[in-house]
């Protein structure tokens, strides 16, 4: 794991048009996905913009980086009815394996989506694969024209014009005469979670604050087997060390901001200490260590858990474990005298894990 490229890299682009982009953290560019078997991917829809339906081999969660009238259609596997969502910067939005989904931007500026996934069951493990119900790569025009007419009751002229009329690619644009389906605001209540207006588990002032979401607050994220953790430092603060308890990757999206991230592994060896900036992912392994200094801008990030409860353990401040270890085990484990090991504890009682700029 130690010999592994920890670097953080942003997206690059996978398939761009008039109605956007979608861009891709691939495996090959970033083995560390492919060893931790998550994924990750970033749409781009420009006003009017619709990525055609289809369906991946991997559960995710989209987070809505910037845009505020987002629509999402999903049809869930094994379903005959399609839910309509609004979507909004600071939602967050499961996708469940096999879901049927297409997406559209009913606004006048650019809507983006960052999607943070587990690609355990994927073809290609660290990357997504989707498969495209229509478009030049559809699954429909895929099977010979023989079949097809038979499946669909369909001529030779009728099988052609239902393969061959829609020569997009990934995304599409749509003129402004054509209607779409509206957003149904109660599903959308149900199974849209808007993280950024949470109410945070921890909130330090001139600190930032830590909110975490899993299956209790947001029955509809246990469908993908994942939680998530968002971060939001004030400019200059630091977020101390902590690792998971509990076996987990977690994959880092910096959405807005920047500044310094550091993690340490195994055998107490540091394996990242740079600079981070917006559109940045960062993989922390199972266990290993993680701090966040953020820079003058702040840091906002967000995080999937590959796992459904969030279970953090601090390294420093009030509620870290040090607390909870017994005065002569903390000098013999740190070999300092009594003194020392009493100022130590003494800093860490005045702190929370977020740590205001002084």
């Amino acid at each position: 794991m130690d010999q592994l490229d920890f670097t953080p890299k942003t997206a690059e682009a996978l398939s761009e048009g008039d109605g956007g982009g979608y861009y891709i953290w691939s495996s090959s560019e970033m083995p560390l996905l492919a060893k931790t078997k998550v994924g990750a991917g970033r749409l781009v829809l420009q006003p009017r913009g619709f990525a055609l339906p289809h369906y991946a081999d991997s559960p995710k969660v989209g987070y809505v980086v910037q845009g505020t009238d987002g629509v999402v259609g999903m049809v869930p596997s094994n379903s005959k009815k399609e839910v309509v969502l609004k979507l909004k910067q600071g939602d967050i939005i499961p996708v469940p394996i096999g879901t049927v989904s297409w997406w559209f931007n009913d606004g006048d500026s650019d809507l983006v989506i960052a999607f943070l996934g587990d690609t355990s069951k994927a073809h290609v493990p660290g990357q997504f694969t989707y498969f495209f119900l229509t478009g030049v790569q559809g699954l429909i025009g895929g099977f010979s024209t023989e079949l097809t007419s038979k499946v669909y009751h369909m001529n030779k002229d009728e099988v052609n014009k239902l393969t061959k009329s829609q020569t997009g690619i990934v995304i599409i644009h749509l003129e402004k005469g054509q209607p779409m389906p509206k957003p149904q605001m109660d599903l959308t209540k149900e199974l849209v979670y808007n993280i950024d207006a949470a109410h945070p588990k921890i909130k330090v002032q001139n600190g930032g604050l830590v909110t975490t979401l899993a299956e209790t607050e947001f029955p509809f994220i246990g469908n993908v087997g994942l939680s998530v953790i968002r971060v939001k430092l004030e400019p200059n603060a630091i977020r101390a060390p902590s690792h998971l308890v509990n076996p987990a990757i977690q994959l880092v999206y910096i959405a807005r901001g920047g500044g310094k991230i550091e993690i340490v592994g195994l055998n107490g060896k540091r394996v990242l200490d740079t600079q981070v900036k917006a559109g940045h992912l960062i993989v922390v392994p199972q266990f290993f260590a993680v701090a966040v200094i953020a820079g003058e801008e702040g840091m906002d990030s967000y995080s999937i858990l590959t796992n459904k409860e969030p279970l953090l353990e601090e390294l420093a401040g009030r509620a870290s474990v040090w607390g909870a270890l017994s005065p002569s085990v903390q000098q013999v484990a740190l070999n300092v005298d009594s003194e020392f090991q009493k100022l130590f504890i003494s800093n860490n009682k005045d702190t929370t894990n977020l740590i205001p700029y002084v």
